[in-house]
């Protein structure tokens, strides 16, 4: 084994369990690789957000995100300002920024989510009415 006392983990998604994401309408959430599996730094995480669809604005002060959409099509609201993303798309969302999700499409989305894995993960939720 390499340098340090992390082993490798090989494990199918559709093992893993599925959660309902706080305060979001038909979007739910699986943790694919993190300090369960003995992963030191990073989580790894899928987000499926039926038709309809949303997870609210809300930003987190210290942690970034990395994204690579898998399916469907959805809204993306970051800082105020709305992108469309697509199966491919990757994306960057710095520590700080405000975002929300929503599918306004008629199939399901599915992404990948990679957030530094920290003691405390801190949201703020923000009303943007």
């Amino acid at each position: 084994m390499a340098k340090g006392t992390t082993r490798p983990v090989v494990r199918r998604m559709d093992d893993v369990e599925w959660s309902t994401v706080g305060r979001s309408r038909g979007a739910t959430i699986q943790v694919l690789l993190g300090p369960a599996e003995g992963v030191p730094n990073f989580v790894l995480r899928r987000f499926s957000i039926e038709p309809g669809g949303s997870i609210p604005a809300h930003r987190h002060p210290d942690i970034e995100h990395e994204q690579v959409v898998l399916e469907g099509e959805m809204v993306l609201g970051l800082d105020g300002e709305e992108v469309t993303v697509r199966p491919g798309d990757c994306v960057l969302i710095p520590a700080g920024v405000t975002h929300h999700y929503e599918n306004r499409g008629e199939v399901p989305v599915r992404f990948l989510c990679i957030v530094p894995r920290t003691a405390t993960y801190t949201t703020e939720w923000v009303d943007e009415g």
